[in-house]
């Protein structure tokens, strides 16, 4: 993986989790911040994939020669950040029930 792809992704990744952060610590309600928790992790993913697109133009415009061996790397890439953005939803998903969880027991005390 190149160094601007690297790069890349650590600032979609660093964008996701400080996106993310900054909607757990917001004071909602549960509901409505699981609701944006959700909408942010969505569209961390969608930004992941557009900037995984660019890449790929980017590289196959760049470097016409090599366009196959490339345009594999490219999709690779893409379907790496595609599992990744998946893997965060399911990280948040599995954080909100923990705040669920949490909060039922705030609610019983």
């Amino acid at each position: 993986m190149s160094k601007e792809s690297s790069v890349v992704l650590g600032m979609l990744a660093g964008t996701a989790i400080g996106a993310t952060l900054g909607v757990l610590f917001a004071p909602d309600k549960g509901s409505k911040t699981r609701e944006r928790i959700l909408d942010e992790a969505l569209n961390a993913k969608d930004k992941a994939l557009e900037e995984a697109e660019y890449l790929k133009d980017k590289v196959l415009h760049t470097i016409p020669k090599k366009e196959e061996t490339l345009e594999e790397e490219i999709d690779r890439v893409v379907s790496d950040m595609s599992m990744k953005g998946d893997e965060a939803i399911s990280a948040l998903e599995k954080k909100l029930k923990d705040l669920k969880a949490k909060n039922k027991k705030f609610q019983k005390a």
